[in-house]
């Protein structure tokens, strides 16, 4: 039994009549008594939590012994070899932070069995990191709770952590970026300092992370107290932030011999778009870039990525020939003219094409709409998924080669039980439907009304009102900024992924705002009404006695 506790009779006072024993520590008992108390009282208080925890744990195990060593994508190969300049072109199509911050490292001691494991444990670090700085702001511990579920329990999640793909590095850095600003009500400097540098190592690992400035930037403005602090945090966070992304663009230009950029597929995927969007019959084109426009059909059948990819698409299957040369023009400033031609004449179909896009996150299932991305590539599968001909069955591209040249792990196997399980589980329900993240976006926007620049002194929730607003703030537009800047160019649910970590967040944070700023609110009415009775009972007394 444990030393030095005793039972100490309830007191008698009014205060605690009703309370019962309390258990008096006397003594401060061995250092394993003291971890298995504070453990068990961390589960009594976090007991939702850690159900949650607990699940996601399980279904991670589950992908884990399911596809073994690991799953690779379409593009898995791009950044498993894409530095290798010597004999690729891979590494121009998009940046390769994922290979440099997680691959190389990795596989230096490890396989990609490792890597897969990596990302799930850091799956599980986001949800804990997020659920701590929403107890910080005052989230109450049910609905932080339910606001990490979708992280932890997400199927396309847990597929995208077994995935070798950048997805959850950058997941990983959005989230620390977002909780190193939020941690203090008002960030130091130091703090505001790491945050640019982790939001700027996103975009070299995806380049939508560009975009991630501006809510920052804005964030740290407003949050800071005076002029002279707001010019010094918010050019440190510009300088930290910038520090990242040409160091990569330099890496790209002197090492990679790619050019000083993050990725030459910009003009490819802004034709794509405008392509898509396009009303071929009432645009003014030049007759060489005529060719490019496809027809509606073709435009419908292939969507974006297929403009952009595939080998029948118009910028592929156009190839006109320099009759004086004998040589073939390239068509890529063709295409950069095109893009614009339908900016300038056709703006409004392009918005609207971003738009239709935009608003397929909120649906309440998950399926493949004419021209999408297939969603089939990122839901497990009975057996394992092959991409021909990058990724093949047999052969010299097939998946057991990858993994023989990148450390072992044996050859690309499945067990079918965790498989049909895990399949079963993501097709009938184990998702976040899209009303979540939509009612997650309505109470982050509600939350950031509830700012209130001055504070009522005798209000204590006044105190908070600001910080709490800003935190909506900050992430609701980081989550926004990212969806929308990957939908800009293409719709993909894989690029939906950000939602999980930002917009169910912004809802229990805005959710809180808005709780604390009406009841904040009647407080105030009430206190207001009392002081105007109390001051017309004292001039009711004060006539009496002058009568």
């Amino acid at each position: 039994m444990t030393k030095g506790r005793e039972i100490v009779a309830a007191s008698t006072s009014r205060g605690t009549a009703d309370m019962g024993p309390v258990v008096k520590v006397v003594g401060s008992g061995s250092r394993l008594d003291r971890v298995v108390w504070a453990a068990t009282g961390a589960l009594r208080k976090h007991w939702l939590v850690g159900l949650l925890l607990a699940a996601g744990l399980l279904l991670r195990a589950a992908a884990q012994v399911g596809y073994e060593p690991a799953l690779l994508f379409i593009d898995s190969k791009k950044y498993i070899f894409g530095t290798d300049f010597a004999s690729t072109d891979w590494g121009s199509f998009d940046p390769l932070g994922y290979t440099l911050f997680v691959l190389h490292p990795v596989l230096e001691v490890a396989d990609l069995a490792f890597v897969a494991l990596a990302q799930h444990v850091l799956g599980m670090a986001m949800a804990v990191a997020l659920y701590a700085l929403m107890l910080r702001r005052g989230v109450a511990r049910w609905l932080a709770a339910l606001a990490v579920a979708p992280v932890l329990l997400d199927a396309y999640q847990l597929n995208a952590e077994q995935t070798i793909m950048p997805d959850v590095l950058f997941q990983v850095l959005l989230v620390a970026g977002i909780v190193l600003l939020l941690w203090q009500p008002r960030p130091a400097l130091g703090l505001i300092s790491l945050a640019g540098l982790t939001l700027g190592a996103s975009a070299p690992v995806r380049q939508v992370g560009e975009v991630l400035i501006v809510p920052a930037l804005v964030y740290v403005l407003a949050a800071s107290r005076d002029w002279r602090r707001r010019l010094l945090n918010g050019a440190a966070l510009t300088f930290c932030f910038v520090l990242p992304v040409v160091g990569y663009m330099s890496y790209s230009a002197v090492i990679l011999h790619y050019g000083f950029e993050l990725s030459n597929m910009g003009d490819a995927y802004l034709y794509g778009r405008a392509a898509h969007a396009a009303d071929c019959a009432t645009l003014k084109l030049p007759a060489d870039e005529r060719p490019l426009c496809p027809s509606p059909s073709v435009a419908a059948t292939l969507g974006v990525d297929g403009l952009v990819n595939n080998a029948d698409a118009p910028r592929t299957a156009y190839q006109p020939v320099n009759v004086q040369l004998g040589l073939l023009i390239d068509t890529l400033p063709l295409q950069r003219q095109f893009a614009y031609s339908v900016l300038r004449q056709q703006p409004m179909r392009v918005v609207g094409d971003i738009a239709h896009d935009s608003v397929k996150i909120f649906a309440l299932t998950r399926d493949t709409d004419e021209g999408d991305t297939p969603i089939s590539r990122w839901q497990f599968q009975t057996s394992y998924p092959y991409y021909p001909p990058g990724i093949t069955h047999y052969g010299p591209s097939s998946a057991s080669n990858v993994f023989a040249a990148t450390g072992g792990g044996g050859y690309a196997r499945v067990n079918l039980t965790a498989a049909t399980a895990l399949r079963d589980y993501q097709l009938h329900g184990g998702y976040t439907p899209g009303p979540v993240f939509g009612l997650g976006l309505l109470a982050g926007l509600a939350g950031i009304f509830t700012y209130r620049r001055r504070r009522d002194p005798g209000d204590p929730g006044s105190e908070q009102s600001p910080a709490l607003a800003l935190a909506c703030l900050l992430i609701t537009s980081s989550g926004v900024a990212v969806l929308l800047g990957a939908d800009l160019y293409e719709f993909s649910w894989r690029y939906q992924l950000p939602a999980l970590i930002t917009l169910p967040i912004a809802g229990a944070l805005g959710a809180t705002a808005v709780v604390r700023y009406v009841r904040s609110r009647g407080a105030g009415a009430g206190a207001r009404a009392v002081s105007v009775a109390r001051a017309g009972e004292l001039a009711t007394a004060g006539s009496e006695q002058v009568s």
